[in-house]
């Protein structure tokens, strides 16, 4: 296969083989020729249908023709400047538009660079040092945050390399819980310069909120005057227009963006209150800048993406991802399994244990071998979803009613195989 080929020569080239920890899996990756659609096909030929989406940002499908020509029109004007272009100002006041916090935008290159960023405004927005961060959340592959991260770093409470000096002011709590804030807060709450989450956890699985937890974030950051930041990286512009602060009717001061934002193409980006974001230089003295910020590519692929993003996409989605989670359920109940379906519009995950999940502890409950025996089914028989118990799955446009049901006769063989087990 070329694929083992190929992966035994890039373990000669690249750590573990592979450019992110969470793309390797046993015995061997498979290398992508090329995706179209809802389908990716792999070097030996071999089609899968695909729930992994590029972690997410392929909302509209791989190779959305309209998205595709407008960047191959402006891959001929030039693929780079270091100055602006009009085509920024359009996406911001598309963002402006669509997201209710959003009153001015920064663009960046990467989910990374946003929440890095985010924190920096926050910290110089109130002059106090420490974070709050909920345990399994992701935001980033940066000091600030990486302390007990979801998806690839679960089970790493710290990575090697990060100063104990830089992760003292960044304060663990579980998500979903209203004590543990309070708490917090009564103790620390003169040094907290901002809470950062992600309205849905979506890198230890999907996990949603309570009913009202997100209010409960809004009105003691509001008492306390600490920044709420909301880490959108995977449902900005996936749930609804104005992502999860539009869904849930809560409002944050700052937003941070990227995967669909880009239509697939790299960028990220800070958004929220105008006194806040000319905070940033060069209008403010908060340093934040890159040679690739508003990179004229991702810029237009953003456009292109954002300007298909209306009610009847999101009324599509939300139909789509209802009938894949109950088909699913409908399954596990055949089998009188009682596993736990989450997801809510167009992200799904199936954790294989029979607790509620609402936090991180959870989440760990979660068998993660019968996980790994489920990911391999799938795969084996043309269904790719992400190769960890803690990412989310996703679905795009052009998944149609074929697709989902194939999807759910192979689940249904899956879901048979670790019940056999």
């Amino acid at each position: 296969m070329k694929s083992e080929e190929l992966f035994k020569e890039s373990k000669k080239f690249l750590p573990g083989g592979v450019n992110s920890p969470v793309r390797a899996y046993k015995p061997y990756p498979f290398f992508a020729e090329y995706a179209k659609g809802s389908k990716i096909v792999d070097v030996d030929g071999k089609s899968y249908l695909d729930y992994c989406l590029a972690y997410g940002p392929m909302v509209l499908g791989h190779a959305n023709p309209d998205v595709m020509a407008e960047v191959i029109a402006q891959l001929k004007k030039g693929s780079a400047y270091g100055v602006p272009t009009e085509n920024e100002i359009e996406l911001a006041k598309l963002v402006v538009k669509k997201v209710p916090c959003a009153e001015m935008v920064r663009f960046v290159n990467s989910g990374t660079e946003a929440t890095m960023s985010a924190i920096r405004l926050a910290r110089a927005a109130t002059g106090k040092k420490k974070i709050i961060k909920f345990e399994g959340a992701y935001h980033g592959a940066h000091d600030y945050v990486l302390v007990k991260s979801g998806s690839g770093a679960a089970g790493l409470p710290d990575s090697p390399g990060v100063p104990d000096e830089t992760t003292k002011n960044t304060i663990l709590i579980p998500f979903n819980n209203e004590d543990a804030i309070v708490d917090i807060i009564k103790t620390e709450g003169e040094s907290i310069a901002a809470i950062i989450v992600e309205p849905i956890m979506g890198n230890i699985g999907i996990i949603p909120p309570k009913d009202k937890y997100l209010e409960f974030l809004r009105d003691i950051t509001v008492e306390n005057g600490i920044i709420l930041i909301f880490d959108e990286v995977i449902t900005g512009f996936r749930i609804s227009e104005g992502g999860a602060q539009e869904y849930f009717g809560v409002t944050p001061d700052l937003v941070t963006f990227g995967k669909i934002l880009g239509g697939g193409f790299p960028i990220g980006a800070i958004s929220g209150k105008k006194e806040l974001m000319e905070m940033l230089a060069p209008s403010g003295n908060v340093y934040q800048a890159g040679t690739f910020n508003g990179n004229p590519i991702s810029i237009t692929a953003g456009l292109a993406t954002l300007k298909q993003l209306n009610e009847s996409f999101y009324s599509s989605m939300n139909t789509k991802g209802d009938i894949l989670r109950k088909g699913i359920q409908d399954i596990l109940d055949v089998h009188n399994l009682d596993y736990h379906v989450a997801g809510l519009s167009s992200m799904f995950q199936i954790y294989f244990t029979e607790s509620e999940v609402w936090n991180y502890e959870d989440a760990k409950t979660a068998d993660t071998e019968k996980f790994n025996t489920f990911f391999q089914t799938l795969l084996n028989k043309g269904i790719f979803i992400p190769p960890s118990q803690f990412e989310c799955c996703f679905l795009s446009k052009m998944h149609d009613d074929t697709d989902i049901q194939n999807t759910l006769d192979i689940i249904g063989e899956a879901i048979k195989t670790i019940k056999d087990i």
